[in-house]
């Protein structure tokens, strides 16, 4: 099977280098590339076409917020993992706005960075635990802004609502289709028509969507 191809983005050289080493342990891992920052992230992903881009956050020059919501307006298939120290709500709630598939802390343990890359290409959605208790906390009495819109939330069929509530819980494919006895497939399918209904990117704005969804009424 094809390696993980992957693009560092960080402003510290020794960071990036020492992160390359440990990926390189992986034989499913291929570091391609390494930018110091934004700009040089942008023009490494249209060069190098990469699978996934680790992107730290706060950068000289242009930030890695920036350079997801340029990367992913130019290449939306490839993914991008927030790996920063960074423990700013706001950082966390943008990056996802902007198309990030998730947000590790620095601090993530080797083995569950492995973990965390490797999920993501089956539809996982990593986000350190300390930031999933930041994003639960910030919806535990959410603004009417931030409610999940109750037209497009009566598109959802039952089954979808209940796939949404079972991201909320942060649970994988895997786990949704053990819990609703149904198939991986077909929970893929009700991920895509959720996202299409909701006009989302990806299943973490799906998981922000439903926790919202969860503030606003007192589950059943």
């Amino acid at each position: 099977m094809k390696p993980i191809s992957v693009l560092l983005v960080d402003d510290h050289a020794l960071f990036r280098e020492g992160l390359a080493g440990l990926l390189r342990c992986r034989p499913n891992i291929e570091v391609v590339g390494q930018a110091a920052d934004g700009g040089q992230a942008v023009a490494l992903a249209r060069e190098l076409m990469p699978d996934l881009i680790l992107m730290d956050v706060r950068m000289a020059g242009m930030d890695g917020l920036d350079a997801t919501r340029q990367i992913k307006a130019e290449m939306p298939d490839v993914r991008v993992v927030m790996l920063t120290l960074s423990e700013n709500e706001a950082d966390l709630f943008e990056a996802i706005k902007s198309g990030a598939q998730g947000y590790v802390l620095k601090d993530v343990l080797p083995e569950e960075l492995y973990r965390f890359i490797e999920g993501i290409f089956v539809g996982e959605a990593p986000i350190s635990g300390v930031m999933a208790n930041k994003m639960l906390g910030e919806f535990a009495h959410p603004s009417p802004a931030q409610q999940l819109d109750e037209s497009n939330q009566e598109q959802l069929s039952e089954r979808e609502l209940e796939v949404l509530h079972c991201l909320a819980d942060g649970l994988t494919n895997r786990q949704i289709a053990e819990k609703l006895t149904i198939s991986e497939h077909t929970v893929k399918r009700h991920l895509r028509n959720i996202l299409a209904k909701l006009h989302l990117q990806n299943r973490v704005q799906a998981a922000l969507c439903a926790y919202k969804q969860r503030g606003s009424k007192p589950r059943q």
